[in-house]
């Protein structure tokens, strides 16, 4: 990245484009200058707040004539890094772009500013019978959620962010604004830029607004949890459970450290257990024949306790072990931080793939539990770290890279929904070889001056 010019004239003009909306007060950069994960706070040197795609394209124009570092900023729930600035610069904070453009129930798509919410537009969507299916759990931005290419629990069947986007209207690093595809299902009209930014991280450009896939609202829901002696009759379960073609929704796995964790923090009873947390949708029929199928499937492997319920407050029941997790998990050992990452494998190795982290775990002395989107083979540690403490830092990075190690060896990824950002950076030239020049070459030729995000996946 090429050093700044002149930041003073540079921060003069966005003063006058935006007044107020800019600012260079530390309280503001200190907020804009860290994230949900465990790397240190990297403030910017200044913060602003565009109320349209024009207004983005200005601030990247100014930026990018002074040669100034520029970040986007959905809500700061990210958890590699992505909104550090390392390199200072100016934040481009986003969440005044909340506006729904256009919800097409007809055709099932709605367009979003980047600032939208997934539950702000879900709760107009509901109007007219429709959801959009992605939730990683955080109230985050659509616009954060393209850029991250994130997903959660539900994308074992509705997929991730990738099959969701249908196109995406992008401010480019030297001001220009582009539009990536368009509403249709399909396109084989040239190259696919649309998923090229999805999962960019703002290291390409900074997407204003986006184009969504919206689903039906299922008939019926149905939730179940059953709980297993071992983590190995959790897993086998879960791998049997999707090699059966059963359509489940959700399916969530949390180790018997975060179900003890997850009682004594929310004062439930489950049982102190590996457990398998599951929901399906379809029709009454269809939800009570996936329950019954799943039901035998746990219970030939060790499954104990079966319970599923139609009922939503009884389904909220269920699943509140899940809701609370993370907040659980930091709980186990007040004043520490909890370092989260994931990793993501082929569901046949998923098995091998855990249970090998478990036997690290139980040889290690950090508190570290497991929790995982176990249908699509993506699972979560949450290791409990003293920030203060170089022995405990040492250890959760021989444990993270342990983790990551196993998951390449076994044909998987380093990491399934949290994206590089600062945390994975180290990992990406054994994962990808020499596709990784083939990246920096388009990094290279759409931002030149290494303004965008700089120090994030490259």
């Amino acid at each position: 990245m090429r050093t700044a010019t002149d930041k003073t004239s540079a921060f003069d003009a966005l003063g006058e484009l935006l007044g107020e909306r800019f600012t260079t007060a530390r309280a503001v950069r200190d907020e804009h200058g860290k994230d949900a994960s465990w790397h240190p706070p990297q403030p910017p040197d200044a913060v602003c707040f565009p109320a349209s795609t024009a207004e983005v394209a200005r601030v990247v124009a100014i930026c990018a004539g002074e040669r100034i570092p520029i970040v986007p900023f959905g809500t700061g729930t990210s958890l590699e890094g992505h909104v550090q600035a390392p390199h200072g610069g100016v934040s481009v904070d986003l969440s005044r772009m909340d506006r729904i453009v256009a919800l097409r129930p007809a055709d099932l798509d709605a367009t979003v500013e980047a600032g939208v919410t997934r539950k702000q537009l879900n709760r107009l969507a509901a109007d007219h019978g429709l959801f959009f299916p992605v939730d990683p759990g955080a109230e985050c931005t659509l616009g954060g959620m393209a850029a991250t290419r994130a997903s959660g629990t539900n994308a074992v069947r509705y997929g991730t962010m990738r099959e969701n986007v249908l196109a995406m209207t992008v401010v480019l690093p030297d001001g220009r604004v582009i539009r990536t595809g368009s509403r249709a299902r399909k396109s084989s009209a040239g190259y696919d830029l649309t998923r090229l930014f999805v999962g960019s991280e703002g290291t390409l450009g900074i997407a204003t607004e986006v184009t969504l896939r919206l689903h039906g609202l299922p008939e019926a829901i149905s939730s179940a949890a059953v709980s297993f002696a071992s983590l190995h009759g959790a897993v086998h379960t879960a791998i049997r459970t999707i090699q059966s073609g059963i359509p489940v929704a959700r399916m969530e796995l949390l180790d018997a450290l975060l179900m003890d964790a997850v009682n004594r923090y929310a004062r439930l009873d489950h049982a102190v257990a590996p457990t398998l947390l599951f929901e399906f949708h379809g029709s009454a029929a269809g939800v009570e024949e996936q329950a019954r199928d799943v039901a035998q499937i746990a219970a030939e492997l060790g499954g104990e306790g079966f319970r599923w319920s139609v009922d939503a407050a009884q389904r909220e029941r269920l699943w509140e072990a899940r809701h609370h997790a993370y907040f659980a998990a930091l709980a186990l050992r007040p004043g520490c931080q909890g370092w989260t990452t994931d990793v993501c494998v082929p569901i046949s190795r998923l098995a091998d793939c855990v249970l090998e982290t478990q036997q690290d775990l139980e040889e290690s002395p950090l508190l570290a539990p497991i929790v995982g989107h176990v249908g699509d083979g993506n699972f979560h540690l949450v290791m409990l770290v003293d920030r203060d403490d170089p022995a405990d830092q040492a250890e959760a990075q021989r444990i993270h890279e342990r983790l990551v190690a196993r998951a390449l060896a076994m044909d998987g990824t380093s990491t399934g929904e949290h994206g590089v950002g600062l945390g994975k950076r180290a990992f990406m030239a054994a994962e990808h070889g020499d596709a990784l020049d083939v990246m920096r070459a388009v990094k290279a030729a759409i931002d030149p001056l290494g303004l965008m995000n700089p120090g994030k996946i490259l």
